[in-house]
């Protein structure tokens, strides 16, 4: 058997992929956002009208939300420094979508957890309809059930569940997707 058709490569591969996300997040939180913080804060002590300053603040702090929530794209930092269901009920929080969200509080590995999650983020977005989303541990797998879903967007499920050596399966208004923890 090759690497390519190795299941446990391809899980490792996937696990890497997740730890480099996670990586190049905290790289721009770390990086980027602090010297834009420290630019603001700079900005403050500037000799110039205060208006001017004011509105340059404003700016770099435009540039600072920004900054982050791109990072926030990249790899949530509540999903990794809380888990799925927190970063999940924030996301639905902040987009106002209807969802209700049971999610047990174990830890799953960052793999799982950030298929997991950009899953759902990607199914969020696609159904206005409300939703039902839970989510799992069965053993070594991650089983997350969404109810009022589109068949359709099973695929969606299946593009990061499938990587890891997980499954989807369909009903007429579910959606299962299982995501293998590590």
């Amino acid at each position: 058997m090759t690497t390519a058709e190795d299941p446990t490569g391809r899980r490792e591969r996937r696990r890497e992929h997740w730890q480099r996300r996670r990586r190049l997040e905290r790289r721009l939180h770390d990086g980027a956002a602090l010297r834009i913080s420290s630019l603001a804060l700079r900005l403050g002590v500037l000799d110039a009208p205060r208006e001017q300053v004011e509105a340059l603040q404003a700016e770099v702090a435009s540039a600072l939300d920004e900054l982050r929530a791109v990072a926030a794209g990249i790899y949530p930092p509540l999903l990794h420094e809380a888990g799925l269901g927190p970063a999940l009920l924030e996301r639905v929080r902040t987009t106002g979508a209807d969802v209700t969200v049971d999610v047990d509080g174990e830890r799953h590995g960052p793999a799982a957890e950030g298929a997991a999650y950009f899953a759902l983020v990607e199914v969020l977005a696609a159904v206005p309809a409300p939703l039902t989303v839970t989510a799992r541990r069965d053993g070594t797998t991650l089983v997350v059930v969404i109810s009022g879903a589109d068949p359709g967007l099973a695929a969606v499920v299946a593009d990061e569940a499938t990587p890891l050596g997980g499954e989807v399966r369909v009903g007429p208004d579910t959606i299962v997707g299982r995501f293998p923890c590590g």
